[in-house]
């Protein structure tokens, strides 16, 4: 697992991306969502005449489908494409607005946002790597091994079995390093930030969860079916408990791009 280079993330956009797969992903939010890039804040590799955006989030909420948003990554080449949870009235407004609110939630625009767990492995006490701390000071921060990997990966199943004794859209999604577990009930979408934050506080004694994903510090998270450029694979929405269990993005032909297969 290793990053993509430029050539293969445009590779991977021209003929790998699945426009019909984002599409019915997106379903009837057309008008709720709007997306973003990061170009290379973690992996340094950027086009050279973007250079200057490489740290930036840059926004994509001029679209149609799932094409206008190809035709965003492929003048990029980000290493990675997001989605925000926020849900917005009619996104068109946030285009109009050009980010000049600080906070979305005061706008009459915002319609609640998607609970999600974000659970990397990184977060993982490791006993041959240690705690995220450690690993931090031999500048290993988004490293991980197969032991915090195989924990994750529990954890993602057990918090999901959890999040179905309340709701009853659950799903979860291989992010390309970890898991991602999102509810879309709409009692969920319309929590406050304070019960966010007290279920964040209360799961993350149990989970290797970022709580401030969850209290709603962080909104983006990987769009499925686009490209995690730090690891080169796919992420990916996991429809069956069994295909979860046993999942290893090793060797899953699912996650891994052909770019990888054929090498």
């Amino acid at each position: 697992m290793r990053p993509s280079t430029l050539e293969e993330r445009e590779a991977f956009y021209r003929c790998e991306f699945d426009v019909d797969e984002v599409n019915r992903w997106i379903g009837e939010r057309r008008l709720s969502m709007k997306f973003a890039m990061i170009l290379g804040r973690h992996t340094n590799i950027v086009l050279p005449r973007h250079k200057g955006l490489k740290n930036d989030i840059v926004i994509i909420d001029d679209w149609r489908g799932a094409k206008d948003i190809r035709e965003f990554v492929l003048d990029y080449l980000p290493e990675g494409l997001y989605y925000d949870r926020n849900r917005y009235r009619d996104v068109r407004e946030c285009a109009r607005c050009g980010g000049k609110r600080k906070h979305c939630e005061g706008c009459y625009n915002y319609d609640g946002q998607q609970l999600a767990f974000d659970l990397d492995p990184e977060n993982v006490d490791c006993p041959w790597h240690g705690h995220i701390g450690d690993k931090f000071q031999r500048g290993q921060g988004l490293s991980f091994c197969m032991f915090e990997f195989k924990a994750v990966r529990k954890q993602a199943l057990l918090l999901s079995d959890e999040m179905k004794g309340r709701y009853d859209r659950v799903g979860v999604v291989y992010s390309g390093r970890g898991f991602h577990v999102v509810v879309d009930d709409e009692e969920a979408y319309s929590l406050t930030k304070r019960a966010r934050r007290d279920m964040a506080r209360a799961l993350a004694r149990r989970y290797a969860i970022d709580e401030w994903v969850t209290e709603g510090g962080s909104r983006l998270m990987r769009l499925p079916y686009s490209l995690n450029g730090l690891v080169s694979r796919k992420c990916w929405i996991i429809k069956q408990r069994k295909d979860l269990v046993e999942f290893d993005p090793r060797i899953s032909e699912t996650v891994v791009p052909r770019f990888l297969q054929s090498a």
